[in-house]
């Protein structure tokens, strides 16, 4: 079985001078839980190479035991500092898709055309496509067979508002996940801020937050099973 991640090249917080990038806990507890599991996951990035960390969450309190178990594995380590390039990918190679969030989605995995298509196939042929915090970005111009939001009447989660209100970003993000889920008619749900919760509508899987990032890829793992 074949997985890909796809991880964000994006490294600027908005205006603030400050760096942003992929979560560490949402990376590390999906890797282990699904190589774990003997799948084989491929690393990719719109960029390619090694893609940016979010310092924030390799700062002491972020850490869990997962990315301490990161911290130590050199072959895990190696595979992240050669992501491929998202234009050189064979989409059918993989039989499901998990992205990772950070804030640097927001900027350009929301954006990206080469996501926007990756996503889009996925779904045609149904494929499972699981994202989890700020990954949920994706979905921001991804469209179903119908010409519909691809989330437009689906169980969804994401980052909650008050989630980034706490963070203190409101400002400074490009746009806010829940509020750009239910306008895309995505029948969004939480949880309680920063507690895990996980929603699965049929082949799409979403995680609210990082304490949602291993129970999304254990969704993923059950879905593929």
């Amino acid at each position: 079985m074949n997985i890909l991640m796809v991880l964000t090249s994006h490294d600027k917080l908005g205006d603030t001078g400050k760096k942003t990038g992929f979560w560490l806990e949402e990376f590390a507890a999906p890797y282990y839980v699904l190589g774990d599991a003997g799948v084989k996951i491929t690393l990719a990035s719109p960029k390619g190479g090694q893609p940016p960390l979010d310092p924030k969450s390799d700062e002491a309190g972020a850490q869990t035991d997962d990315t301490r178990r990161l911290e130590g594995d050199a072959a895990a380590k190696a595979a992240l500092a050669t992501t491929v390039k998202l234009a050189d990918l064979d989409l059918n190679a993989f039989d499901a898709v998990f992205f990772p969030g950070g804030h640097g989605p927001l900027w350009d995995l929301a954006e990206d055309p080469k996501s926007i298509h990756l996503i889009e196939h996925f779904a045609s042929i149904g494929r499972p496509i699981a994202a989890v915090c700020h990954a949920p970005a994706i979905f921001r111009h991804t469209k179903g067979a119908n010409g519909k939001a691809l989330v437009s009447g689906r169980n969804v989660t994401g980052f909650t508002n008050t989630e980034e209100a706490a963070a203190g970003l409101t400002d400074v993000v490009p746009f806010l996940v829940e509020d750009m889920l239910v306008a895309n008619g995505g029948l969004y749900s939480k949880g309680d801020d920063w507690a895990s919760h996980v929603v699965v509508d049929g082949r799409l899987v979403t995680g609210q937050n990082p304490a949602s990032s291993k129970a999304a890829a254990e969704a993923l793992l059950k879905m593929l099973a």
